[in-house]
């Protein structure tokens, strides 16, 4: 029987790949979208009889990042996926399916005065594809990023086994911790069908205070002057080309007053804003992206080694991004890339290329030194024997 029969028998969306659905330029042969975790599981089962490779796919977002798949056979589209399953608002916990967007669960969970803490620097990602790539934004400084508020995942490996890890509840910490494993694995262990999910209550009342600074060492001493001190708060941010911008969230009369303090710690360029400034919780501009993290003390000698031809967002977790504008030639791109690994590397730190244009991809080691890769490469093949997951989409070509 033909992958295509065969898989239209056990999923009711299945059809040919189009060019426009292509990875990073390689066009899927087949694509299915199942609308239930017993659909997904047969569809996986189905593409691993067949010997098919399966790249998953959610909003498409971030499909872009990381390197092409040596294969596509099947995309795993998880846009059917998209129910809120359970939110248990007296534990502060929701269930959710993969497909469904960020700010659409954001909108239910608000409903309760609940949220999800994690920002979403790409309008319409999906809760797969954030979990996938382990994307966060300002808000990672006080509440982490993916790892830290998924408490349960269910996916379907590679043999259309169902697994399960955690559960409903924030203490339970039983089995295999799937959530912290499959946080940034980029599809290559298995297909996220569901996740479960810490959550927090919505402040009352947030505020900014924002203060343009000059330079690196003005950037640096007002970034550390906010960290070191007691306003606690929920996100600190360096915004090329010179803006500190600091998150104050609780009840209105503690940040009012919290913004007052942070403002007279900052100086005479502060401002208490009730928005946050442009840039806020986006990717900098430019045709390519490097994912940078390094200790909080870094930012100083970041931004003198980078110069004012790249655009940078920083957060006072110690995690930021670079953008580099477009037409920079490949040779100067990897000359970037190399001084930044050069300088992080120092404070233990890295860089790795989210995304490029083609002829850049071609010049450049996206992921840079990985000490943990042979471990890596031993779970890839526990979860996924015959490497039919997203195959080369990881580093080392996982």
């Amino acid at each position: 029987m033909r992958p295509l029969d065969a898989l239209a028998r056990v999923c009711g969306d299945v059809r040919p790949g189009e060019p426009a659905e292509g990875v990073l330029g390689v066009e899927p042969a087949l694509v299915a979208a199942p609308k239930n975790v017993a659909e997904a599981a047969e569809v996986m089962r189905v593409a691993a009889e067949n010997g098919l490779a399966v790249v998953p796919r959610g909003a498409e977002t971030r499909l872009d990042w990381g390197a092409f798949p040596e294969r596509c056979d099947l995309l795993v589209d998880t846009h059917r996926l998209d129910g809120l399953v359970e939110h248990v608002a007296g534990d502060l916990v929701a269930k959710v399916e993969a497909g469904v967007p960020m700010e659409r669960l954001g909108e239910l969970l608000a409903e309760r005065g609940q949220r999800l803490a994690l920002d979403v620097p790409l309008p319409g990602s999906t809760v797969g594809g954030t979990i996938a790539t382990g994307a966060a934004g300002p808000l990672r400084s006080l509440y982490g990023t993916p790892r830290n508020l998924v408490i349960g995942l269910t996916i379907v490996r590679a043999d259309g086994q169902v697994a399960r890890s955690g559960g409903k509840v924030v203490k339970n910490v039983a089995g295999y911790d799937l959530g912290r494993l499959f946080c940034g694995s980029y599809g290559t262990l298995g297909l996220i069908v569901d996740a479960t999910f810490r959550l927090h209550p919505v402040p009352t009342a947030a505020g900014y205070v924002v203060c343009a600074v000059t330079g690196p060492e003005d950037a640096h001493d007002a970034v550390q002057s906010v960290l070191h001190s007691a306003v606690a708060p929920s996100a600190v941010e360096y915004l090329s080309p010179g803006t500190v911008a600091v998150l104050l969230e609780g009840v209105p009369d503690g940040v009012a007053a919290r913004a007052r303090q942070t403002a007279e710690l900052l100086g005479e360029n502060a401002e208490i804003a009730d928005s946050a400034p442009d840039g806020w919780g986006r990717y900098p501009d430019g045709t390519t992206l490097i994912d940078i993290s390094a200790p909080q003390s870094v930012l100083r000698e970041l931004l003198s080694e980078l110069g004012p031809d790249a655009t940078i967002t920083w957060s006072g977790s110690g995690h930021g991004h670079v953008g580099l504008p477009a037409g920079l030639p490949p040779d100067d791109v990897a000359d970037v890339v190399g001084r930044l690994r050069a300088v992080l590397g120092r404070q233990r730190g890295g860089a790795v290329v989210r995304y490029a244009p083609e002829d850049v991809r071609g010049e450049i080691d996206l992921w840079g030194p990985v000490p943990a890769l042979s471990m890596m490469r031993r779970v890839k093949d526990q979860f996924d024997p015959d490497h039919r997951l997203s195959p080369g989409r990881f580093v080392g070509g996982i």
